[in-house]
C-alpha cells in the first residue's frame, strides 16, 4: 500500500520554497522593525537616560494591542492595508505584511527584555567618560546583548514559522496552504503529514543553528 499516493514532490518542493521566502523576508523586515522598537521601550522606559513615560506607555500600549491579537485575526484586520502596500493579501507577498505586523512586537519585547538584563554600571561608565547616546547603543547595549538578541531573533523566527503555515487559511501559499487545501478540503492526510514533518524539521534547524551561535558568542 503506497502510503504517500497524494504526495506530489515538485508540489513539496514548491511550498517548501515558498515557506522558505516567506519565513527569510519576514525574519528580516520583522528584526529591522522590532529591533529599533525594542531599543526606544528600553530607553524611553523607567530609570534609563531617555526615561519619557507618555511615550513608553504608549508604545506598550501599541506592542500589547497586537501582541494580544490572534494571528488568524490579525491577518484579516490588516488585510486593506496588506493590499495597498503590497497589492495582493494572498500567496506569498500578501503574507509577509501580516507575519511582520504580528512579529516585529514579539521581538521588539525581547529586545527589550534582554537590554534589561545589561549591568546598569556599564550603561552609567559609558555616559561618565561622555558618550553620547548613540555611541552607548551601538558600543555598548548592542555588543553586550548579542547573545540575547541571537536568542531572540531564533525564538521570533521559529514562531514565524507556525504564523507561515496559518496564512495558509487565507491563502497565503507556502506548506500551510498545501496541507489546508489538501490535506484538510481534499482529505489527503499523506500531505498533511508531509507538510507538518518538513515544518518539524525546519523548526529543529533553526532552533538548533540558534543555540549554537548563542553559545559561541556567549563564550566571547
Amino acid at each position: 500500500m503506497d502510503w504517500f499516493q497524494n504526495v506530489d514532490p515538485s508540489e513539496i518542493w514548491e511550498a517548501t520554497r515558498a515557506t522558505l521566502t516567506m519565513l527569510g523576508l519576514s525574519a528580516l523586515f520583522t528584526v529591522v522593525i522590532g529591533l529599533p522598537l525594542g531599543i526606544v521601550l528600553f530607553m524611553t522606559s523607567k530609570g534609563q537616560i531617555l526615561q519619557n513615560r507618555t511615550l513608553y506607555l504608549l508604545l506598550s500600549f501599541v506592542v500589547n494591542v497586537v501582541r494580544s491579537v490572534p494571528f488568524v485575526i490579525l491577518m484579516i484586520l490588516v488585510m486593506p492595508f496588506t493590499k495597498v502596500l503590497v497589492g495582493t493579501t494572498i500567496e506569498v507577498k500578501g503574507s509577509i505584511p501580516p507575519l511582520v505586523i504580528a512579529a516585529a512586537p514579539f521581538f521588539a519585547r525581547l529586545v527589550e527584555t534582554t537590554l534589561r538584563e545589561i549591568d546598569k554600571g556599564v550603561i552609567e561608565a559609558a555616559r561618565a567618560m561622555g558618550a553620547s547616546n548613540g555611541q552607548i547603543i551601538r558600543k555598548v547595549l548592542l555588543p553586550e546583548s548579542v547573545p540575547g538578541l541571537i536568542a531572540g531573533i531564533t525564538i521570533t523566527t521559529v514562531t514565524l514559522v507556525s504564523y507561515t503555515a496559518m496564512s495558509g487559511v487565507i491563502g497565503g501559499g507556502g506548506l500551510g496552504d498545501l496541507a489546508i487545501r489538501y490535506g484538510y478540503q481534499r482529505f489527503m492526510p499523506d500531505v498533511m503529514w508531509v507538510t507538518v514533518i518538513i515544518l518539524v524539521i525546519l523548526v529543529q534547524l533553526l532552533q538548533t543553528f540558534g543555540d549554537r551561535l548563542v553559545l559561541r558568542f556567549s563564550r566571547k
